[in-house]
């Protein structure tokens, strides 16, 4: 339900560039939207138009009060396939240096619209708080600026204390119970203290007292001792997950076509799921960011196969190191009757068919969230940022997954998914991930936490230009 009769409220979103971002940002661009917002979203010129490609060329268009904007990424236009997640490292670099222009001069011409009487004027913005220059635009233009952790609150923390980290060496991180070193992002581990990752991620960290508050995709119960540390430390935080969950809530049929994904979705999978038996199929994807080797991606296949259980293997074009890959005629033999390969797929209506029983995945904020709304327990082979730490509680502390060991080796591939799928503690994992779901469902729901602090959140922060 609208909050507003007459002139709307503008805000202004911007995610970090990279899919796993984009997509729960827009996420809560349409919740906000639907509370009366008038939005913004800002992508890169390079993913704006990936996602055109995808999506078609006129899929942003004809949205009232819904509108897409862009801003140059300052990289060097990629040769050949312009299809793919682009390299962290100068993403990082030119986050720091070259997106700050360009997006205050977007904010001005943003304003001079709603000079014009175009457009409401802008209120508010919402910033991933992995583009910490939003901080200071928001200063100089004199709104209230939200940011939005697209990772768990956990990852938030580690980020929050890696300058701590580096200069005193403290290590365990208090809130972070039963952690090994392994488990923390892999930035961590760097020798080089120039390193432009790890010198971008103490930026972020440096910044997060700035904020006006800080929103996390997650609810208090799924990350209750960081959460409570967080408290402690930052005066204005609101847990408004699951952001799924909490959109199904509404009522929002004129923005269902409205979506993120950078690949084209191949929805065949879904007519294949149909005829399949109930929670039978093992869901494979490792994510936007995830690599492998010719070697892994062989040992990952046959254990699949070997396994012979029926399974759905998204491989994106960028998946293998050194390019594209092709199977066997042996391998594509075996898994004939019962193995589907797709190179992107509607993940959270694949999860929630009733013909998944199961998901191997790199442990990805995203599909972690998506899968525990699913009901789904996982395998993990976690790779890169806050996927080991997503990992750690996956395994360990919710026991809704099992982790494979990274020199992945197909006999144990072909053990857990049986393990997962058949066996005495994939039951029991089963029904933990029950329990977590049924919990995330109460907190979206209406008098739930994460329902309330949406609403605490745009009265209390999203409004005070209003």
């Amino acid at each position: 339900m609208s909050y507003f009769v007459d002139k709307k409220p503008h805000a202004v979103l911007i995610p970090y560039p990279l899919q796993g971002h984009i997509n729960p940002l827009l996420k809560l661009a349409k919740l906000l939207h639907l509370k009366g917002f008038h939005i913004t979203f800002v992508n890169t010129e390079y993913n704006h138009n990936r996602l055109l490609k995808s999506r078609g060329s006129n899929s942003l268009d004809g949205f009232t009060d819904f509108v897409f904007e862009t801003i140059q990424d300052g990289l060097t236009p990629m040769e050949g396939n312009g299809d793919v997640s682009q390299d962290l490292a100068s993403l990082c670099q030119s986050v720091g240096k070259n997106f700050i222009q360009p997006f205050g001069e977007l904010l001005r011409r943003i304003h001079d619209s709603a000079d014009a009487g175009l457009i409401p004027p802008v209120t508010c913005l919402v910033a991933d708080f992995y583009m910490p220059f939003t901080i200071q635009v928001a200063e100089e233009n004199a709104l209230p600026i939200l940011l939005f952790s697209p990772a768990s609150a956990c990852n938030f923390l580690t980020t929050f204390h890696f300058r701590t980290i580096f200069d005193k060496g403290l290590i365990p991180l208090k809130g972070l119970q039963n952690f090994r070193l392994k488990d923390l992002p892999d930035i961590i581990r760097v020798e080089d203290r120039k390193d432009p990752i790890l010198e971008f991620v103490i930026e972020v960290g440096d910044s997060l007292h700035k904020a006006s508050a800080i929103i996390f995709n997650t609810y208090d119960e799924l990350e209750s001792d960081v959460m409570n540390a967080l408290y402690s430390v930052f005066p204005s935080l609101y847990t408004i997950g699951p952001l799924p969950s909490l959109l199904n809530q509404t009522s929002h049929n004129h923005l269902a076509s409205l979506g993120s994904n950078l690949w084209k979705e191949d929805t065949k999978c879904l007519e294949w799921l149909e005829s399949k038996g109930l929670e039978s199929v093992v869901y494979v994807s490792f994510g936007s960011i995830t690599v492998m080797t010719q070697e892994q991606l062989l040992e990952f296949a046959w254990g699949l196969a070997n396994s012979k259980k029926p399974f759905l293997w998204i491989i994106r074009p960028d998946l293998v190191i050194g390019g594209s890959f092709i199977m066997s005629s042996e391998f594509e033999k075996e898994i004939s009757d019962r193995g589907l390969i797709a190179s992107w797929c509607p993940q959270e209506q694949v999860l929630n068919h009733p013909s998944i029983g199961g998901f191997l995945t790199h442990c990805g904020w995203n599909s972690t969230v998506e899968s525990v709304l699913a009901g789904v327990p996982m395998l993990c082979w976690p790779f890169y940022g806050d996927q080991p730490i997503n990992c750690r509680y996956i395994c360990n502390i919710w026991e809704i997954g099992i982790e494979i060991d990274t020199n992945v080796k197909r006999e144990e591939v072909e053990k857990l998914i049986n393990e997962l799928m058949v066996g005495d503690k994939g039951k029991k994992m089963r029904q933990n991930v029950a329990e977590l779901k049924k919990k995330a469902e109460e907190n979206t729901s209406i008098g739930g936490c994460s329902y309330m602090n949406l609403d605490k959140v745009i009265k209390e922060v999203l409004l005070k230009k209003y």
